[in-house]
C-alpha cells in the first residue's frame, strides 16, 4: 500500500467523525464495559477490599497517559498510520491476554500494558483532527467527535452487564480485543496519512525537547490543558466511584447502566449542542460559562451531602447538570489547548493526553480512595478541581473570562500557529 494512494483517500466528513470517534471510543471502552463487572473480578481474584478494585481503571489509565509523551514525538516523526497500528497491535494482545490473568497482579500488569496501546489512539486521533481542521471548526468537529465518543459509556456498561449475563467476566475482554480489532481493520483500509512529509519532524533530543519546550511555554495552551486536566480528575474520580454510588448508596442494582448512560447521553447531548452554536459564540465564551454553571451545581451537591443524606432524584438532577457542562467545557478547552500548536500537534496532543489522563487518573483515584458510603468525597472533589480549573483558565487569559479570540474571523491555516 503506497503512500501516494494513502494519500489519495478522502474521507467523507461523517465516516470521517465516525472513525475518529471509534478511536478514541476504545479508551473509554476499556474503562466503562467493566465497571459492573468489578466485583465479579474481585471475587474470582481474591480482592475483598471495593477501593482496591478500582485499581483495575486506575492502572490502566497510568499507562494509557504515561505513553503519551512517547508516541506524540514519534508520530510528528514517522507520520500517524504507523504509530497507531502499533498502539492498536499491543491493545489487542493484551486484552485477549488478560482474560488469562491468573492473579490479580498479572490482570493489573495487563491492564497497564494494554493503556500503553491505548495511548496512541488518542495522541493520533487528537492529532489528525488538528492536521486537518483548525479554529472554530477544529472545535466544531471535536464536538461532534465527541458526541459520537460519548456513545461508548452510554451502552458500554450495559453492554457488559450483558456480558456478564451470557458468561464469567473473562468475556468482557475478548469483546474488548474483538471489537478493537475491527475498528483496526477499517483504520487500516480507510484512514490516510494526514501529517504532510515538510511537517515531519527529526526525532532527536533537541528537537523533541524544542517541541515540549513550545507546548509548555505557550500559556494559552498550556493552562487551558491544565484546566482540562482539573475537570477530568474530578470526572474520573466519579467514574471509579460510580459502581459503589448507584449500588451501594441508592441500591440501583442492575439499574446501574441505566443511570450510567443518561449520564454519558447528557455529555453527548452537550457536545452536539455545541457543535451548532460554537461557530457562532466562540469557543471562550460557551467554555467559561459552562465552567461557572459546573462549579454552582458541585457547589450544590456539596452543600446537600453535608447536611444528610441526598435524595436520589435531587442528587441525580444535579449530576446531570454538572456532566452536562463537564461536556461542553472539556470538548472547547481541549481545542483552545491545540489550536495554537498546529506545527507540533502530536507532541501536544501528548503533552496534553498526558497531563489528562495520569494528571486525571492521580486526581480521580486520590478522590476515590476517600469515597466513604457519602456523596461527600465526589462532590468535594467536583467543587476543589473545577474552581483549580476557573483559576487556570483566568490565567491562561490574564484575569479576563468571555472573551473571543482576536483573529476567529480569519481562522489560521491547519499547520500554523
Amino acid at each position: 500500500m503506497t503512500t501516494q494512494s494513502l494519500a489519495q483517500r478522502v474521507l467523507s466528513r461523517p465516516e470521517f467523525i465516525a472513525l475518529i470517534a471509534a478511536l478514541m471510543a476504545l479508551n473509554a471502552l476499556a474503562i466503562d464495559v467493566m465497571l459492573p463487572a468489578l466485583p465479579y473480578m474481585g471475587e474470582a481474584l481474591g480482592i475483598s477490599n471495593e477501593n482496591e478494585r478500582q485499581l483495575v481503571v486506575s492502572i490502566y489509565m497510568i499507562g494509557f497517559g504515561a505513553a503519551q509523551l512517547i508516541y506524540g514525538p514519534v508520530t510528528d516523526r514517522f507520520g500517524r498510520r504507523a504509530p497507531l497500528f502499533f498502539g492498536m497491535a499491543l491493545y489487542v494482545i493484551c486484552a485477549f491476554a488478560a482474560t488469562f490473568a491468573p492473579s490479580f497482579a498479572i490482570l493489573l500488569a495487563m491492564r497497564f500494558v494494554q493503556g500503553l496501546g491505548a495511548a496512541a489512539t488518542r495522541v493520533i486521533a487528537t492529532s489528525i483532527v488538528r492536521d486537518r481542521f483548525s479554529g472554530r471548526e477544529m472545535a466544531e468537529v471535536m464536538s461532534l467527535t465527541f458526541m459520537v465518543f460519548m456513545a461508548i459509556p452510554i451502552i458500554a456498561p450495559g453492554i457488559g452487564q450483558i456480558i456478564l449475563l451470557t458468561g464469567p467476566w473473562q468475556y468482557i475482554f475478548l469483546f474488548m480485543a474483538g471489537l478493537a480489532a475491527v475498528i483496526a481493520i477499517w483504520a487500516w483500509f480507510r484512514l490516510p496519512e494526514t501529517l504532510h512529509p515538510e511537517y515531519r519532524r527529526k526525532l532527536q533530543l533537541s528537537v523533541i525537547f524544542d517541541g515540549f519546550r513550545i507546548v509548555f511555554t505557550n500559556r494559552v495552551a498550556f493552562f487551558y490543558g491544565l484546566a482540562g486536566t482539573f475537570l477530568f480528575g474530578a470526572m474520573f474520580g466519579f467514574i471509579v466511584s460510580s459502581q459503589q454510588i448507584f449500588v451501594d448508596i441508592y441500591g440501583l442494582g442492575a439499574l446501574f447502566p441505566v443511570a450510567f448512560a443518561c449520564m454519558a447521553g447528557a455529555m453527548a447531548i452537550s457536545s452536539f449542542i455545541n457543535s451548532r452554536i460554537v461557530r457562532r459564540f466562540g469557543m471562550r465564551r460557551l467554555s467559561h460559562g459552562a465552567l461557572i454553571v459546573y462549579i454552582s451545581g458541585a457547589a450544590i451537591l456539596l452543600g446537600l451531602s453535608l447536611i444528610g443524606p441526598v435524595n436520589f432524584w435531587v442528587f441525580y438532577g444535579l449530576l446531570l447538570v454538572i456532566q452536562f457542562f463537564f461536556g461542553n467545557a472539556a470538548s472547547n478547552m481541549n481545542s483552545l489547548s491545540m489550536e495554537p500548536l498546529g506545527r507540533v500537534a502530536g507532541t501536544a496532543a501528548a503533552v496534553f493526553g498526558f497531563m489528562q489522563t495520569v494528571g486525571g487518573a492521580l486526581l480521580g483515584t486520590y478522590i476515590g480512595q476517600h469515597f466513604n458510603n457519602t456523596l461527600t468525597p465526589n462532590a468535594t472533589g467536583y467543587v476543589i478541581m473545577g474552581s483549580l480549573a476557573l483559576l487556570s483558565v483566568l490565567i491562561a487569559e490574564k484575569g479576563r473570562l468571555f472573551g473571543v479570540s482576536p483573529d476567529h474571523a480569519h481562522p489560521t491555516p491547519a499547520h500554523s500557529d
